[in-house]
């Protein structure tokens, strides 16, 4: 598929012979004729909100990305999972992270991570000849070494093993968390721009004469809420502080972004290059957070029983719920919820003379990457029985095709998409259905409207039936007193050194 995708566009547009380089100029001859089959960069942004990017509306200055989304396919209607390691295990192996059994962010206590039984991204693209770096954030497990991501197909990592971290001080739970392949590296600097220019270094050191594959990976703009102090500074009219901070990593990322755009380019890379960003959940919006907090502390309740909540469970909570800086815009809710505003995030994809810019309207979602990069590299692999399905006809020409259903975990109950409609189970008394299509706000849940009652019923059955896999985690009251707190003194030994 793409070695006609490529022929047809050289053979049909006048544009493509042009010498003129910018976001828009169509692929030249030399860059397909190098390079056989096209580098791949995923971008994943962390806990970015609806409305956090200039191009969605947002009051934070983001010129990079909107000049990339306005040229490529903004996809409208993505949809990831509402907490970080359930996306990032979906996007990796193109299966439901209920089947994964990776429910809710994996806690540095966890002993395993993503099942070993799951072949992921990195290694169909080895397999096919292509290099493999992951620059950033990991969280799917690190506490054996079969795990790190060395040994889940990239050849070189860079970043944290953990959920988060302090963007200075780069401690995550009492723990230095920052190293290059499998050592500690005691390293200086914000932790977006370190990512950055490692990005720019895979882009320059690579072997030219194999595609890459880019894994960028940011923690940003995941708490702690810090930034440099110019950036900050500049956004001074907004009032918030929290707010004003976050709109200061939203804009580092960008920049970030800017930077690994600018290597591609300077490499003679970005006219065969495929650049797919996205958010691995929505954002952490303290608007909504009092209702959030009651809902998850009587989730937590009702697992825990009698046992006692430690105060540094209550600290954790109040910093995550009230801290955040995030705006989903019209979307119920964020981050950690069903609603909208936990599970629908921005994307867009990016590849200079393979697209025109479109709005794509169908739902695409994150278990829907992996089929769909398969099919467009048109690898064997695509043939595999996947939860996501290849949507790539809909990404190049608009082609509507087969839509799955779509599930989505989050720690007070489950969601199922039969798109538009979307059910949404707390428990077997709390049901709720809403048209987002018609509703994105969901203001109104049909859940109880008599000629609605067979699709909920049938829904129901369909979500209860969904495969389950074994939950992969630590019992809830472990993690409650020895909370995954992101910056901080360090009282224990960097966490690439107890790898077993």
């Amino acid at each position: 598929m793409y070695r006609l995708l490529l022929l047809v566009s050289l053979l049909i547009s006048p544009s493509a012979w042009a010498t003129e380089v910018d976001l828009d100029t169509t692929v030249t001859a030399t860059a397909a004729a190098s390079t056989p089959l096209p580098n791949i960069v995923v971008i994943l942004a962390d806990d970015l909100g609806w409305k956090d990017l200039g191009y969605q509306g947002s009051e934070i200055r983001t010129p990079r990305i909107d000049a990339l989304a306005n040229a490529g396919l903004t996809l409208n209607r993505f949809y990831a999972q509402p907490m970080c390691s359930p996306t990032r295990a979906s996007l990796l192996t193109g299966n439901s992270t209920a089947r994964l059994g990776i429910t809710r962010a994996l806690s540095k206590l966890v002993p395993t991570g993503l099942p070993l039984d799951q072949t992921i991204l990195p290694q169909y693209l080895k397999d096919m000849g292509y290099q493999t770096s992951l620059v950033g954030k990991w969280h799917l497990g690190f506490r054996q070494r079969e795990y790190l991501p060395t040994s889940r197909g990239f050849d070189s990592f860079y970043g944290h093993l953990t959920g988060g971290i302090g963007y200075w001080d780069h401690v995550h739970g009492g723990g230095y968390d920052w190293a290059r392949n499998e050592e500690v590296l005691r390293e200086d600097g914000y932790a977006t721009h370190l990512m950055a220019n490692e990005a720019v270094r895979v882009i320059k050191d690579r072997n030219p004469d194999q595609p890459l594959f880019l894994y960028a990976a940011f923690s940003a703009p995941h708490l702690p809420n810090e930034a440099p102090d110019e950036t900050i500074t500049s956004y001074a009219d907004i009032e918030n502080p929290h707010r004003r901070v976050h709109a200061a990593m939203v804009t580092e990322l960008d920049k970030g972004i800017g930077q690994i755009v600018d290597a591609l380019e300077e490499q003679g890379m970005l006219d065969n290059t495929l650049i797919w960003f996205m958010s691995d959940n929505g954002g952490l919006n303290p608007s909504v957070a009092p209702p959030a907090v009651l809902s998850f502390l009587s989730t937590i309740d009702s697992w825990l029983g009698d046992t006692e909540i430690p105060w540094t469970f209550l600290e954790f909570a109040r910093v995550n719920y009230l801290r955040g800086g995030s705006d989903n815009g019209l979307l119920r809710a964020g981050k950690g919820t069903l609603y909208e505003g936990g599970v629908r995030v921005p994307s867009f994809l990016y590849w200079r003379g393979q697209f025109q810019p479109r709005q794509v309207g169908d739902m695409v979602t994150v278990q829907d990457v992996l089929p769909s990069i398969l099919a467009m590299l048109e690898s064997d692999a695509s043939n595999g029985v996947f939860d996501g399905i290849n949507r790539w006809p809909v990404l190049q020409d608009g082609q509507s095709g087969e839509v799955r259903d779509y599930m989505a975990v989050a720690l007070d109950g489950e969601a199922l998409f039969q798109y538009p409609w979307k059910l949404i189970r707390h428990d077997e008394d709390d049901i709720q259905l809403y048209n987002v299509e018609a509703d994105p706000s969901e203001q109104n849940d049909l859940a109880a409207i008599k000629e609605h009652a067979q699709r909920r019923d049938e829904m129901i059955a369909t979500l209860i039936a969904k495969p389950r896999g074994e939950p992969v985690g630590v019992p809830i009251w472990q993690i409650m007193w020895d909370m995954d707190f992101f910056g901080g003194a360090e009282d224990r030994p960097p966490w690439i050194e107890i790898v077993q």
